[in-house]
């Protein structure tokens, strides 16, 4: 795993804890900063997933 996978993954995983609290005080200004914040996480995942395939087919002869 590299550094954009777990820094990704944290932002997935703070972004839903953010909405899920937004959602449950009736906060919905939190509620879609959390959502963002997720879907931030999971682009810079993806990102991270794309360079660990590449680091992987360089690799092979």
């Amino acid at each position: 795993m590299n550094e954009h996978q777990t820094k990704g993954k944290l932002k997935d995983v703070a972004g839903k804890a953010q909405s899920s609290v937004g959602r449950a005080t009736g906060d919905r200004d939190m509620e879609a900063r959390g959502q963002a914040r997720q879907g931030e996480g999971k682009v810079q995942k993806k990102l991270g997933d794309v360079k660990q395939g590449l680091k992987t087919l360089v690799r092979k002869p």
